[in-house]
Order: C-alpha cells, then structure tokens, then sequence
C-alpha cells in the first residue's frame, strides 16, 4: 500500500524520512502531526529500516493510540499489532505483566482505578483509627499519587513536618498493603516499570537493543517520571522522535513538564529540530492572532503558524454590560448562525472556568436551544449543586426522602449503610418520612436542617442559599480535595443564580405566585431536565478550554475574557502561571476553522455580588486590524491612560453633550474605579449613560442612574 509521500508538505515530509537520528518535531496547532507520526512508522518498517517488533510508540490517550494502529494499519501490510504502541499506562502494564516475577508482583496482579484506589486507602485508614478529619483519605490519594509521579518512595520522602511524617507512614502502609494484596494504581505501573529497568541492567539492556525507534506524542505533557523512563531505553543504535508543541502545554497541574522538550534537544544533541508551521484548519486573521498573543511568553521553542487558505473574517469582540448580557448576545449570534446554514455541533462555546457555564446554559435553555457539555456535566447535574439543592428541597420540605438519603452523610458524619437502613425500617413501619423518624446520629442532622429551616426564615433567596451552603458543611468539605477549588465555585456561582432568579420566574402557568425556594428549586429541576441533547441530535457544544484541547469547531465563542478570570486570578502574580494562561488562550483560539469570537462583560456575578471588570490582556495581545469590534469598546480609539489636567478636557475630540448631569471631556470620581475622564455619552433620562476612561483599569459604559458618579 502506499505511503502517499506526494500529499504531504515538504515540512512533514523533511520529518518522516529523516536519517537515523534523534529529531524533535515542533508540531504547531492543526499542521498534521498525527499524519506525520504514523506515516513515519510506516515508512521506517516499509523500508526495512526496523522490523515492528523495534518500534515503541508513546501517546497520552487510548482513543489516540487506536487512531495511530488503524492509520498505520491502512499503510501496510504488515500488522501493527507487533508494534508497541499505546500510553504510558498501558505500555508499561505489558511490561510489567512479561516480568511479574522480576517486578515483585503476582502474575496476574490487578490495577486499582481512582475510585478503588480510594476506598483502599479508607480501609487502611480505618484499620490504622487515622483521624479522617486531620487526614481525609482523598487528601492521601492525592499525596501518595504526586509522590509516586515524581519518583518517589515513602521512604525517599523528607520529614518537613509531623504532618507530613505521619502521611509519609501512611503511604509506607498504603503500599505494603498493595503488595500484599496483588494490586496497583495507575501511577505504580509506571513507577514500579521504572524502577524494574533501573534496577534491571539485564532486562533494561534487553529493551534498548529491542526498540531502535522511540516516536513520543504530545510530549510537551509528559512528566518528569515519564522522560526519565523513556530514557532508559536510550542506546548507541535507538533513535528517538519526540512530537510536540510547547506553545500548547496546559498541563501543568497534572505535573507535564514542558522543559522536558529543551532537555531532550540538549541531551540528545538533537540535530534536526524540524517545524510544522502550515495550519489546515484555521484561516489566516485567527492564526495571526494566535501568533502575536502567544509571542508574548519567553522561552518559547518557536514557530509562527501560517495557512494557505487565505485570511478569512476578522476576529470578532463583543464587549457585553453584564455576563447575562454577554449570555444573550451569544444565543442570538448562534441563532443567527443556525440560520445562516451552521449546524449546531458545529459551534463551540469554551471558558476557563466551569461555574460560567450557567449562565450561558441559562440562555440556551430560554430559547430551546440544545447544547451538551462536553467532557463535564451541565450545571445543575453536577454533585455539589446537586447536593446543596438537597439541603435546600429539605428546608423547602422536610419530607423528601431522595433529598434525606443524599445529604444525611454528606458531608461525611457517621451516619452509614447500617444506619440508614435501620431508618428507612423504622420509617416504613411509622408509614413515615425518613426526617421524622430520624435518631441516633441521624438526630444531629436532623437538628441542622431544622435549624436551617429556623434561621432562613423570611430571608431574601440569595441569603437562604448563602447560609445553606455555608452551614451545611460543603464549603469546609470541599477545601480539603483538590479539584474543591472549581467546585466551590459552581456553590458560589448558584448563590448568583439564586441573585439573578427574577420575580416573573415565580409565577406558575396558573399565573399563582408560588414562594421564592419552592420556584428557584423547579427552576433548578427544569433547567436540569430539559433539552437534554440526546445520541446524534445536533447540539451546541460547550465546554472548558482544558477539555477543547484536540478539538475544532468551524465557529468558536471565547467567552470571559477579563482579568482574575481568564487569565485566571490565581495565575496572574506568577510569570509562569501567566504563560501558561496564555497558552491556554492559545489552544483556545486554534480552535476555531472559519470564524473566532471573543466576549467579556463590564460586570459579572462572582460570590453573590456584581464584580466590575478590566478587560483580559490578551485583548491587548492581539493586533487590532485583525479585529472587528461588535460594540464602541476599542472601535473608535485605543485605549489611554488620561491626563487629569484642564487640557485634556479641552482637546478631547469630542463635542460638548451633557447627559443625565455630566458631558464628554468631564473629569469624575467613581467609589470603586477612582479617577477618570468621560469620553462618550447616550440617551437621557434613567436610561442615561456615560463612557469613562479609568486609564490602567480601562474604558467602561456605567448607567448614570446607579454608577455613583461625582465630578472631580
């Protein structure tokens, strides 16, 4: 079969028949590097140049490792199944299942997946009368399994602290307590695989001599323990190829070290650092934006994305006056685009934080539009929402059993299996609720929710939410695991929905005004329920910008660009943290085929309040004549940082227009932004706004009526 070399560009065609030599492919967005890495097994086997037995091939997901088989399988005729292809998981469980014995393991040892990895170290936590509340069991998965991807043993483990002496014995238990009982977790295989070759000359010789071509994928996210295994295959005949991109490395909370790529080309002498730069799915304005944002980090390997398919549309920027408004404006644009001939599944609406999605799910649902969250779960399905409406449905009605058995031991507070059934027969034979009948440790929870019930009597919806999430335990819970930091946003961002739930949602279809809880909580329901996207119905797709990596769309949303949200609050004191929130906006942006939209709000619900907005800088990043402003924000004029002096009213171009008391070319004092200068003015009366230039903290339209203006 052929190899079909005519079709590639002479890039990806320099990298497939490179010489016998250690190469690093810099594989830029959309440039065909699956193409490339497939086609150069083939042409390496094809050409006699190594038997499959010689190849080993790594790759992060299964569904890539599959796509790689079925690709080199159409090339030849050789089976590709005497190749090893796969993860780093899966490569080193043959490993370790061909030298068990050598490994110290049972021949027929099992894996523990995340959640059996957690229920054994309960178990050891139980057997050992571990205080869970000084140590929870997921707070130890999470120590044990950073140690592990780092290399290192309990043993290896240096004594900080008490704290960290008694984790260290627990994780020395947890692993004696796997060898006794034949299993490992994810991270072991590839440690004990590690350490079987290190120990192992034999066998780590054997393995060098075998695999004469190492081809690595997406190594921009591998960790420090995967290069250094991949290294222990190095010998005077093998030859490693190492694809990636490190303008696209997000990974880093996950541990991918994107320095392992300039410590390869350093280590191996790499000769050939070979770039695919020709872009086959976006349009020239989005990759030109792409590439001036991202020339904004240091260290960068280097490349410069370009296409053949000419310059497209502008990038279009809406800037909204709240996040409801910024919501809106998206449904509308998709409708338009629906019409226009878009297919749904075609659009993808990302965000950098998983808690904005509700509002946007919001609109959706408001004008039937059926979406699907890829890679998560649609707001009001996921746990810890779902959770706190059980504690609301409880206050709303005590009654409601499903609501009871979800949340008596949740937080965890001794109220097990045997206890709950001993409730449910003490209930059925009262012909009774599970709340009435509560006792034992079940009477404490029950006392909580009565208390709830007592303390939110007659307050505003916003304050009942507030206090249940507050009291119920679910924040403190949620501090303790490691991904608790999304979820106790999405618990903040339902206190902002509660705010924004209005007084016409009250009003049921026979036209009753029912109370406040009771209306927000069949919101909730509905919202959950409905336009549900089912199997191969065409569905908008939304989802983080961590979960689009490796997808494309025809048209994409960026939504939220605003400094503390993208680029995150948290990353941006950080030069380190930033650059990676700039790749991120990176891959987020080489998502999109034909037409790219950017969004940000003036104002957005955070914590129950309205937070008022500076815009993203990597709005700043981006060349202006690639893009076409929705609204006046940057159309007119780049922004300045005014000059607060008797000239600068009089040489703002604009005319002298007084509107709801102030005119254009006025200096003011706003309580939450200080100075500024008013550069644009519209309509009169309550509707009457104003345009102010607060300098560093940006150009912003406030309501005259409620912005709190002074003149200066």
């Amino acid at each position: 079969m052929s190899l079909h070399l005519e079709h590639l560009n002479p890039e990806q065609l320099s990298a497939v028949t490179l010489p016998d030599e250690h190469a690093l492919i810099l594989a830029g967005a959309g440039s065909g590097k699956t193409r490339v890495l497939t086609t150069r097994i083939a042409w390496l086997v094809k050409g006699g140049r190594v038997a499959p037995a010689g190849i080993l091939a790594v790759t992060f997901t299964n569904k890539a490792a599959r796509e790689m088989l079925t690709r080199i399988g159409a090339m030849m005729t050789v089976n590709p199944r005497g190749m090893w292809i796969g993860t780093f998981h899966g490569l080193c469980n043959r490993m370790l299942r061909a030298h068990a014995r050598e490994a110290g393991l049972p021949s027929a040892f099992q894996i523990l997946d995340s959640q059996d990895q957690l229920a054994a170290i309960k178990r050891l936590s139980k057997s050992m009368n571990v205080d869970e509340e000084r140590f929870p069991p997921r707070e130890l998965q999470y120590f044990i399994n950073d140690r592990k991807e780092e290399g290192v043993r309990a043993r290896d483990v240096p004594p900080a602290d008490e704290n960290t002496r008694r984790v260290t014995e627990l994780y020395a238990a947890y692993d004696e307590q796997c060898q006794r009982e034949g299993v490992v977790d994810f991270p072991e295989l590839l440690l004990r695989s590690y350490e079987l070759l290190a120990r192992n000359e034999i066998l780590r010789e054997h393995y060098a001599r075998r695999f004469r071509h190492i081809l690595v994928d997406e190594f921009q996210d591998t960790n420090r323990l995967q290069y250094r295994w991949l290294k222990l295959f190095r010998s005077q005949d093998a030859q490693y190829f190492c694809v990636g991109d490190d303008d696209q490395s997000i990974y880093t909370f996950r541990g991918a070290h994107v320095g392992n790529m300039g410590d390869f080309e350093r280590e191996f002498k790499v000769k050939h650092v070979i770039r695919l730069e020709q872009n086959y799915r976006s349009h020239g304005n989005i990759l030109d934006a792409a590439n001036a944002l991202i020339a904004n980090n240091r260290n960068r390997l280097g490349k410069n994305l370009w296409t053949s398919a000419g310059k497209g549309e502008p990038v279009r920027v809406f800037e909204g006056e709240s996040d409801n408004d910024e919501a809106r404006w998206i449904v509308e644009e998709v409708q338009s685009l629906a019409r226009d001939g878009t297919r749904l599944s075609h659009i993808g609406v990302l965000y950098r934080s998983n808690a904005q999605s509700r509002v946007v799910e919001h609109a959706l649902f408001s004008q039937g539009i059926p979406y699907r969250v890829y890679g998560g779960l649609r707001f009001f399905e996921r746990a810890e929402i779902k959770h706190a409406l059980a504690y609301l449905r409880l206050i709303a009605m005590p009654d409601d059993d499903n609501a009871f058995l979800r949340v008596a031991n949740f937080p965890p507070r001794g109220i097990g299996a045997r206890s709950i059934e001993q409730l449910q027969d003490a209930a059925k034979l009262a012909g009774a609720s599970l709340m009435k009948v509560a006792d034992g440790k079940a009477a404490a929870f029950k006392r909580l929710i009565e208390d709830l019930r007592s303390q939110t009597q007659g307050l505003p919806l916003k304050e009942v939410v507030e206090a249940v999430i507050a009291k119920s335990g679910l924040i403190e819970h949620y501090k303790n695991e490691r991904e608790g930091a999304d979820r106790i946003e999405n618990l903040e961002e339902l206190v902002n929905a509660a705010a924004a739930f209005t007084e016409e949602e009250r009003v049921n279809e026979s036209g009753e005004t029912i109370d406040p809880l009771t209306a927000f909580l069949t919101h909730a329901a509905l919202e959950a329920g409905e336009h549900q996207a089912g199997d191969g119905q065409e569905a908008l797709q939304m989802m983080t910008v961590h979960s689009a990596k490796g997808l494309e769309f025809d048209v994409v949303f960026i939504t939220g660009l605003e400094e503390g949200l993208f680029p995150h609050e948290q990353s941006v004191t950080e030069p380190e943290g930033l650059e990676e929130e700039r790749r991120l906006a990176y891959v987020a942006i080489t998502r999109a085929r034909h037409r790219l939209y950017l969004s940000h709000a003036q104002t957005r619900m955070l914590h129950g309040q309205t937070r008022y907005n500076i815009p993203s800088r990597f709005l700043e990043e981006i060349p202006q004549e690639l893009m076409k402003w929705l609204t006046p924000r940057f159309s007119r004029q780049k922004p300045f940082t005014p000059d607060f002096s008797r000239q600068t009213r009089t040489t703002l171009p604009r005319p002298a227009r007084d509107v709801g008391g102030f005119r254009i070319g006025q200096n003011v004092m706003h309580p939450k932004f200080g100075p500024g200068v008013i550069i644009d003015a519209e309509g009169h009366g309550n509707d009457a706004r104003v345009q102010v230039n607060f300098g560093n903290l940006g150009v912003k339209w406030l309501a005259v009526a409620v912005a709190k203006l002074q003149a200066a």
